[in-house]
């Protein structure tokens, strides 16, 4: 293998690591956007009135919850952590 092969092999890797910053950025932007949610379906369920509406907001509540954690434990299968980003 000549020069070529090693400086395209080369290119491979900072392709490899632009994408994981791709990856880690998008998670951590669907972390932060799956926390806005959770909040407001916080304060959805902070203002609520009435039966039905209590009830919608702690289902809306619980799905917001679960999405948030899901998206929390990807971050973390990656290794991300606030402190890195």
């Amino acid at each position: 293998m000549g020069w070529w092969g090693s400086r395209k092999q080369g290119n491979d890797v900072k392709n490899v690591q632009v994408s994981d910053l791709d990856e880690h950025w998008n998670v951590f932007l669907e972390v932060s956007k799956a926390q806005a949610e959770w909040q407001r379906a916080y304060l959805m369920f902070d203002e609520a009135l009435g039966q039905d509406q209590i009830d919608y907001a702690i289902y809306i509540l619980e799905a917001a919850e679960r999405k948030y954690q899901i998206h929390l434990k990807h971050a973390k299968s990656l290794g991300l952590n606030r402190s890195l980003l």
